[in-house]
């Protein structure tokens, strides 16, 4: 069997995707050239990598760029094709080609955040007609799934749960580059990082710190990544001194060095689907603190990932912040469980077994056994 993935963003979702179905079958991944091509060491070498100028939404150059796909697709003879986000506008247009193969999407988020300025560069009716035209869908947890089966109205038959591979890539960097963990100062390091958007509950967590000014001293808020300044809330912060804000894009050996440092990651979300994080945090055995939105509870509490506290409460947040901080053997339980869940529950050969599993069922018109709730 032969599976054909169409990967853009996010990012390391396709990397990391990519890598663990190849352990299991032979995979063609068609890439965008300016977002990947610096990213191809990162890539199992068994996988057959095409990369492809991939223009950008408002051009006309979309279509010679859809019969160029089209065409390699044809070449390939998959047994089926897997677009691994449901953001592309232009497909569109090309799915109605490829209808003599099945054709599985990955939806990320079933609605969009608010404040996504990312997404929400693509008009709405994009991302809802490339779901509907799809064959399959899969999403990351069972309340996505059902979530799924009403704003795109799929049978829930065609809607499947695959888990979200663990991230590894940074932890393999810091291993061949020899980066270390800080030298321990007894200053208790919290990172939030990734995009920075209305839902991802920065103002809870500055709420949350300014309740901690007295209760815990030694703490420093490390917020990376780019979206919305930090510093537009600064007359939410109890002490300015204790941030350390990197607005901006965080390059890869960074990247590794800021989870390498944390003590605890926090996910004070207010709206969600489920996190990109947290894959990467459990590689590096870092615990964690998130709200109880989306799959991020179905997630964390079965896993012992960490605390799971209410969203959009700030005192919950500081206890649950003030409880980690105090107690260095739950967070040491904790980051051996995450370790232990990366690994074994959403590492690339569980998840390899996983979509072989589910793809075989699709290629033999069964019923996939990913539908039946794998997570």
């Amino acid at each position: 069997m032969k599976a054909l993935l169409i990967g853009c963003e996010p990012v390391d979702y396709t990397i990391a995707y990519a890598n663990a179905v190849v352990t299991r079958m032979p995979v063609t991944l068609v890439l965008p050239r300016d977002k990947f091509a610096a990213a191809l060491p990162w890539l199992d070498p068994a996988i057959t990598v095409e990369l492809m100028d991939w223009p950008r939404h408002r051009s006309l150059a979309n279509l010679a760029f859809l019969l160029r796909l089209t065409r390699l697709i044809r070449s390939e003879q998959p047994d089926l094709i897997h677009i691994l986000s449901n953001t592309q506008l232009w497909l569109n247009l090309a799915m109605p080609f490829w209808r003599s193969i099945p054709v599985v999407t990955t939806v990320h988020d079933v609605r969009l955040h608010p404040g996504d300025r990312d997404t929400g560069v693509l008009p709405g009716w994009s991302p809802r007609l490339m779901a509907r035209q799809s064959d399959h869908l899969v999403v990351h947890g069972p309340t996505l799934a059902r979530a799924a089966t009403q704003v795109f109205g799929k049978p829930a038959s065609h809607v499947h749960v695959l888990p979200h591979p663990a991230i590894r890539r940074y932890v393999e960097l810091a291993q061949e580059e020899g980066l270390r963990p800080r030298i321990p100062d007894g200053v208790f390091r919290v990172l939030m990082f990734g995009r920075i958007f209305a839902y991802k509950g920065l103002d809870q967590l500055l709420r949350a710190e300014q309740l901690l000014l007295n209760r815990t001293p030694q703490l420093q808020i490390i917020v990376a990544g780019r979206g919305d300044n930090p510093w537009d809330m600064h007359s939410l912060m109890g002490d300015p001194a204790r941030y350390d804000i990197r607005h901006r894009f965080i390059k890869d050996r960074e990247v590794a060095q800021l989870f390498l440092d944390a003590d605890l990651v926090v996910l004070p979300y207010t709206e969600a689907s489920q996190s990109g994080v947290l894959p990467v945090a459990a590689t590096f055995g870092v615990p964690v603190v998130v709200t109880d939105v989306g799959e991020l509870r179905a997630t964390v509490t079965p896993h012992d990932l960490g605390i799971v506290v209410p969203p959009a409460d700030p005192q919950a947040l500081a206890d649950a912040l003030a409880l980690m901080a105090d107690d260095g053997a739950l967070r040491d339980r904790c980051g051996r469980a995450a370790l232990a869940w990366s690994d074994r529950v959403i590492g690339p050969e569980a998840v390899g077994e996983q979509a072989q599993a589910f793809y075989h069922c699709l290629h033999q018109k069964g019923e996939p056994a990913a539908s039946k709730g794998w997570a």
